[in-house]
């Protein structure tokens, strides 16, 4: 039973309840292969004593006829999530050495149904990145690669730990957080389903914030059917959180018909971005092609401000980090830098955050700090406030149109080499979030399923946008598309 972590969600429930395995003997199989992959460097906290114990509580429940959907699956958890008494600290120097007192809400809900903890999974610092190159654990790494080429490739970022450790089977799902695409451009790079839910679904509180108004943490996961199970068992409604919603939770994985006759599927025509690889195109034509055979109608739409979602987002999510970050002082907890004598109180203040935040981070939160600051807050932060409302009303106007959900790529290429995209200009790191970042500034849900691959053996994926709230819908969607694909492909392991 050495392979057990290679299963899906779905297929490990229903098989531990039928008594062919123990959630015990499901996790071992998982930690025997995180110890063999330290060339991925996606674990980068392990937590075996604590994962045993939980797969050993949840065998307990399952004897007693626990029905929960994630009962005893082994997950990784991204290191932006807080966890009791291990080691949270968001891919950052500043934040070396803290362990919480307490759990997020995500993953206490989590272990309310029964998972289990792995361990804590390598990202972006402060989840700020598109290739997981900021982390202060060094570089994740796809465990796909092209062809016989041996170059190591991005998982994508932020939550690119979380995405190679699910594409490697290193475990069953993981969570990971979404800014402006950190669930979804990883989950294309690597061949899994990555889900955003709708801004509020899930509670934000003990997830380390990079910026407020747009990050929500979301499932990374084998199949859509996986996404929805642990999606159930993540989301509910947080008194702690101001911003989650008091709405039911769904049972999500009862969307999942298969059904979409008469749905009508748009597509955006300024998402036909000029330079587009061929590949994305002919990919995104065939997935619309497999909408339509299963009964969907495919039309054409209009989201006019489309071409202002990337320079409002870089101004206003650095700006809510530079707010954020501010409280990373040297004082209470993490990193603090050694004084010299005479040293005072703003020295120390200087010294640990110079030494502490890596160098992405120093960049957003000076333009955060500046488009804040007097005399430009109106030019720059105001000013992308309202454009983001207007994008916003270019989803209503398309959703009150009658579309039901919209079909774009995910990504504007396949996975690219570690250091290939390192240059002195960032803005061509920031164009890979093209397609991803318009649903964060609009709190949409949106997923990413993994489609086909590219001439060089890559995977590459495709991304489906929802009306707020109606997960289930648009997991059904992305269920018939994955269906469709048949995308069965997986990295022929090296590591």
């Amino acid at each position: 039973m050495s392979d057990l972590n290679a299963l899906t969600i779905s297929e490990a429930r229903d098989r531990m309840r039928a008594g062919e395995f123990t959630a015990a003997e499901l996790t071992e199989s998982c930690l025997q292969q995180i110890e063999s992959a330290g060339a991925l460097n996606a674990f980068v906290h392990n937590t075996p004593e604590l994962a045993m114990d939980q797969a050993k509580a949840a065998d307990r429940r399952l004897q007693e006829g626990d029905t929960s959907g994630m009962c005893g699956i082994p997950l990784g958890i991204k290191d932006l999530f807080c966890t009791l008494h291990v080691p949270s600290q968001a891919g950052s120097r500043i934040l070396e050495g803290f362990k919480p007192e307490y759990e997020s809400t995500v993953t206490q809900n989590l272990w309310n149904s029964g998972a289990v903890m792995l361990g804590k999974l390598n990202m972006d610092e402060f989840a700020m990145g598109s290739s997981n190159e900021t982390s202060v654990y060094g570089n994740a790494v796809n465990p796909w690669r092209r062809g016989n080429d041996s170059a190591q490739l991005t998982p994508g970022g932020s939550s690119g730990g979380s995405a190679s450790a699910v594409a490697a089977d290193l475990c069953l799902a993981a969570t990971g957080t979404d800014t402006g695409g950190s669930i979804r451009q990883p989950a294309a790079f690597t061949g899994i389903v990555g889900l955003k839910p709708t801004y509020g679904r899930c509670s934000r509180w003990g997830v380390v914030a990079f910026a407020s108004s747009l990050d929500q943490a979301g499932p990374m996961t084998k199949s859509v059917r996986d996404a929805a199970i642990m999606l159930r068992a993540m989301a509910g409604h947080d008194p702690k959180d101001s911003t989650s919603m008091d709405l039911a939770v769904p049972d999500f994985e009862s969307a999942l018909t298969g059904d979409i006759k008469g749905r009508k599927i748009g597509i955006p025509q300024e998402y036909r971005m000029e330079g587009m690889p061929s590949e994305i195109e002919k990919l995104w034509q065939d997935g619309a092609e497999m909408l339509r055979d299963a009964g969907a109608e495919i039309v054409d739409i209009s989201l006019p401000h489309t071409k202002y979602a990337l320079p409002a987002y870089y101004v206003i999510a650095p700006a809510e980090a530079s707010s954020n970050l501010a409280r990373y002082d040297g004082v209470r907890y993490g990193h603090r830098a050694k004084l010299a004598a005479g040293d005072g109180i703003t020295e120390m203040y200087e010294k640990t955050r110079a030494e502490g935040f890596g160098p992405e981070v120093q960049r957003r939160v000076m333009i955060g700090t500046y488009v804040l600051s007097a005399g430009f807050y109106d030019a720059y932060y105001r000013r992308a406030q309202r454009v983001r409302t207007l994008i916003r009303k270019d989803f209503e106007d398309v959703f009150n149109d009658g579309v039901d959900a919209i079909l774009t790529p995910t990504t504007p290429s396949a996975a690219f080499g570690l250091g290939e995209m390192a240059s002195a200009d960032p803005i061509q790191m920031y164009l890979n979030d093209v397609f991803t970042v318009t649903v964060n500034l609009a709190g949409l849900p949106g997923v990413s399923v993994p489609v086909g691959v590219d001439t060089q053996g890559l995977p590459l994926g495709l991304q489906l946008i929802g009306r707020p709230w109606e997960e289930g819908d648009l997991l059904n969607s992305a269920y018939v598309l994955e269906k469709a694909a048949g995308f069965v492909s997986k990295p022929a392991k090296w590591w």
